[in-house]
């Protein structure tokens, strides 16, 4: 049952003015919360949205071109889940496995990548490429799916989660 239908029912034997300063608040509330859930997929002009992908597709080709952006992207406290194992990693984590030689990759490309806006957040959907040595020393196709957690925080937005999955290559 609403929160505004149960207080409605609980002021019941209340004054008339009091019941209508109470359900005028509850109704507030509920405007609120309403709106606090709303969500919309980022329009194709959108300079925030822009800057997201552009950010999404440097992470992406990072194992190629040992850019860095992770440093600038990824939050202090930033989580993410690894898609080999479920194991959590961190900033400082995912900053040295960018350092390390033999992780470098070829072929890394952005698929796509989608952000819906929850006001200060953002979830962004998409998918990537890249190829890698398996330890045989074979170069082998790795391609995963993801959602990634922005949070605009102190007027600049940053990745504070990351969930990766495989997904087989065609």
């Amino acid at each position: 049952m609403p929160s505004c239908v149960v207080v409605s029912y609980l002021i019941q034997g209340e004054f008339m003015s009091k019941r209508l300063v109470k359900m005028m608040l509850c109704l507030s509330a509920c405007t609120v919360a309403a709106f606090a859930q709303q969500s919309q997929w980022a329009t194709a002009n959108d300079p925030i949205a822009k800057y997201i992908v552009d950010s999404e597709r440097e992470w992406a080709e990072a194992a190629c071109t040992q850019s860095r952006v992770e440093a600038k992207i990824l939050a202090d406290d930033f989580q993410g889940t690894s898609p080999r194992d479920g194991s959590r990693y961190n900033k400082a984590h995912e900053l040295a496995f960018h350092d390390d030689p033999k992780n470098v990759a070829t072929d890394c490309r952005l698929l796509d990548a989608k952000v819906r806006f929850f006001g200060k957040l953002a979830m962004v959907y998409g998918s990537e490429t890249a190829t890698r040595k398996n330890r045989d020393g074979k170069p082998e196709p790795r391609c995963l799916t993801w959602t990634d957690t922005w949070l605009k925080r102190k007027g600049k937005w940053q990745v504070i989660a990351a969930q990766d999955a495989y997904f087989p290559c065609k």
